[in-house]
C-alpha cells in the first residue's frame, strides 16, 4: 500500500493510484496530480544521502545508493556578486566537499527514485527519453540496481554520454534521429504495456519529487527556506518540484512562511519558457522556440525541450505566478564566461546549464532583482565531471540501435523486444 496519495492540481480530487506510471486525474482533468503525504512535518531521517528526506519520497523502502549533493554559503563568488547569503546546491561530484553524484548531475535523484518506485509497483522495465543528463542518470542506476532500461536519445549527443558505470545487459540506449524533441515525442507515444513502461517524463511524480530533495537538503543547512532560487530549465521539472517541495514545507510551518521567487533561466536562442512568460500566457508557440534547431546553436544543448512542462495546471506557469519570480535568456557567450568564473572562484568545473543559472545570476544583481542580504540559493545542476574523469574513469554510452523519428509505436515496441 502506497504511502501517499494523489491529488488532482486543477480539481483538487484526492485518490489512490490504481496503476503504476498512470498520473491521471480520474475525474480526466488536463492537471498535474501530486503528492500527498501522511508526515506534515519532514523528518531529517538518519539514512544516507537522499534517504534522509523519505517521508516525502513514494517509495517504501530504501536502497543502497549513497549519493548526496551538497549545500554550503558561498565566499568567493559571493564577494565577486557583493551578495552576502548566497548558498550554493552542488549536485555533482566534488569529494572534498562531500559531494557525491557519480554522474554529475541532479537528475541521479529522479533515476533512483523512479526506478525504485517501478520495481516496488511491479513494473520490469522503463523506457525514457532524454537530451543527456537522464539518460546518464538512468544508465548509471540502472546498472546499480539491475534494472532494465530504454534510452533514447538524439543521435547528436551520443559522444557526450558517459558514465562511470554502466553495464549493457540493463541498459539499452537507442539513437533517434533528429533533436530533444524528436525523441520525446516518439516516446511519449509509447502507451502502458505489460513489460515496458513509460516512465511518465515531468508527470511523474516520482521524479518531481525528486528534483525536490534540492530544497530539502539546502533547507537543512540554511535552516529556512530561500527568498530566491536561480536554476536553468528545460522541460521545468525540477523548477515544479522545487515548488511542489517549497508547498509541503510552507505546510510544515518551521521554515517560513513564503515561497522562494523562482529565477528560472534559458539559453538564449531557445528560450520558449522565458518568452511565453514575458506575455504571461500558458501556450507556448512555435515561434517561442526562437531556433529550429536547438543542438546546433546551444552551448547549454540539454535545455531543448519544445514540449516543458508549463502551461499544464501545476506546471512551471502556476509555480511562477504563485511563487513570484523572473525568467532570463541568456547567451552563448554570457553562459560560457559564467562558467569559466565560477571554476576560477569556486575551484570546481560545472555544467553548461549549471552556467546558464550562474549566468542569471549575475544578470539578477545587474538588473537589482535581487538585494545584497537576500538569502539566495544557486542551483549547480550539474558539475565535476572532470573530477570524476581523473579519479573514477568513464565509460562510454554505444546504442545498440538507431530509429527514425517517424517510427511507429508499433515498430518501436517490436524492436524493444528483440533487445
Amino acid at each position: 500500500m502506497a504511502r501517499y496519495t494523489l491529488e488532482c492540481v486543477n480539481c483538487g480530487h484526492q485518490f489512490k493510484e490504481t496503476k503504476a506510471f498512470s498520473f491521471t486525474c480520474p475525474e480526466k482533468c488536463i492537471s498535474l496530480v501530486r503528492s500527498l503525504y501522511p508526515s506534515k512535518r519532514i523528518e531529517f531521517r538518519d539514512f544516507p544521502g537522499i534517504w534522509r528526506y523519505y517521508d516525502w519520497l513514494p517509495i517504501e523502502k530504501i536502497t543502497e545508493y549513497r549519493g548526496k549533493s551538497v549545500t554550503y554559503k558561498s565566499s568567493e563568488l559571493a564577494r565577486e556578486l557583493g551578495l552576502k547569503n548566497l548558498y550554493i546546491s552542488f549536485n555533482g561530484f566534488w569529494p572534498e566537499m562531500s559531494a557525491s553524484v557519480m554522474t554529475c548531475t541532479f537528475k541521479e535523484f529522479e533515476a533512483v527514485v523512479t526506478i525504485q518506485y517501478a520495481k516496488e509497483n511491479g513494473v520490469k522495465s522503463l523506457i525514457v527519453a532524454s537530451a543527456g543528463s537522464v539518460a546518464k542518470a538512468f544508465a548509471y542506476i540502472a546498472s546499480i540496481e539491475g534494472f532494465k532500461v530504454f534510452l533514447a536519445v538524439p543521435e547528436k549527443i551520443l559522444q557526450d554520454l558517459m558514465v562511470p558505470n554502466l553495464d549493457e545487459e540493463y541498459v539499452k540506449t537507442i539513437s533517434v534521429e533528429g533533436e530533444y524533441s524528436d525523441a520525446k515525442s516518439l516516446v511519449n507515444r509509447f502507451y502502458l504495456s505489460k513489460d515496458i513502461t513509460f516512465d511518465g517524463g515531468g508527470k511523474s511524480i516520482a521524479r518531481r519529487d525528486a528534483l525536490g530533495i534540492v530544497l530539502l537538503e539546502s533547507v537543512e543547512k540554511i535552516g529556512k527556506i530561500p527568498k530566491h532560487y536561480f536554476q536553468a530549465v528545460s522541460s521545468g521539472n525540477g523548477a515544479v518540484g522545487f515548488f511542489e517541495m517549497a508547498t509541503r514545507l510552507l505546510g510544515d510551518g518551521r521554515f517560513g512562511n513564503t515561497f522562494s521567487q523562482l529565477h528560472l533561466s534559458q539559453n538564449e536562442p531557445f528560450v520558449p519558457i522565458v518568452n511565453a512568460w514575458k506575455e504571461r500566457r500558458r501556450e507556448v508557440r512555435e515561434k517561442d522556440f526562437g531556433v529550429e534547431n536547438a543542438f546546433d546553436t546551444l552551448f547549454a544543448n540539454v535545455l531543448s525541450s519544445k514540449d516543458p512542462l508549463f502551461g499544464i495546471r501545476g506546471g512551471v506557469f502556476d509555480a511562477l505566478q504563485n511563487a513570484g519570480g523572473e525568467t532570463y535568456g541568456i547567451t552563448n557567450e554570457e553562459a560560457i564566461e559564467a562558467s569559466k568564473l565560477f571554476e576560477t572562484l569556486e575551484s570546481i568545473d560545472i555544467h553548461p546549464a549549471a552556467a546558464v543559472a550562474v549566468a542569471s545570476l549575475i544578470k539578477a544583481v545587474e538588473w537589482r532583482k535581487v538585494n545584497r542580504w537576500d538569502c539566495i540559493l544557486l542551483n549547480i545542476s550539474g558539475g565535476g565531471i572532470n573530477r570524476v574523469k581523473d579519479d573514477v574513469g568513464l565509460q562510454k554510452m554505444k546504442p545498440i540501435a538507431k530509429v527514425k523519428k517517424e517510427t511507429s509505436t508499433e515498430e518501436l515496441r517490436g524492436l524493444l523486444h528483440e533487445l
